[in-house]
């Protein structure tokens, strides 16, 4: 029987949220309901689903892909946002690939660990995705006088129209994610 469990693997074969399972149901949904998706979504499943309270009175709905679908997912990424988002009317939705931090190797151990396990590499690969259909151009960091830090992180214009209206929650499930402030901004260019 083919239903919305094969939807959702969870990691040690832990049971799945109610919200985790709605996600379920609505790709499930999806993919049965729309011809488009039918074989792009066949293979697909997410790892599990997390609703955030962003900024006043946003909501975000985080999801979590598997890191080797993550490429799949990017492929329907524009028109799955889109259908999630008229699901879940009033969140907008943010797709993620689920990615391991690994702690700093004790002294004297011959054991490395990878670059893309770093702290660092984590953060900057979720940013990634979370404003992905944009891509990044600049990234600068501003040091203010009390010590705090911000990033300011500088999109594509190319796809301002995709991503200007989310900017906001962006922001907030990063910060929140992560704990790091981030703005986003669109440069300006010269014609």
């Amino acid at each position: 029987m083919y239903t919305s469990r094969k939807k959702i693997h969870k990691d040690k074969d832990a049971e799945p949220t109610e919200f985790e399972e709605t996600v379920a149901q609505a790709l499930f949904d999806l993919e049965n309901t729309n011809q488009d998706f039918k074989t792009e979504l066949q293979d697909l499943y997410i790892n599990s689903a997390v609703q955030m309270d962003v900024s006043g009175n946003r909501k975000a709905v985080v999801i979590y892909v598997p890191y080797r679908l993550r490429k799949a997912f990017r492929k329907v990424h524009l028109r799955l946002v889109r259908e999630l988002e008229k699901k879940f009317s009033g969140k907008d939705v943010v797709v993620l690939a689920t990615r391991r931090i690994l702690r700093p190797p004790k002294k004297g151990s011959a054991v490395q660990r990878p670059r893309t396990r770093t702290l660092t590499a984590v953060h900057d690969a979720m940013l990634e995705d979370i404003v992905h259909p944009a891509e990044i151009v600049g990234k600068r960091t501003r040091y203010r006088i009390d010590g705090t830090k911000i990033m300011k992180v500088f999109l594509d214009p190319k796809e301002k129209n995709n991503t200007e209206y989310k900017l906001e929650t962006i922001a907030g499930v990063y910060r929140k994610l992560t704990g790091k402030d981030v703005v986003f901004e669109y440069p300006i260019t010269e014609a």
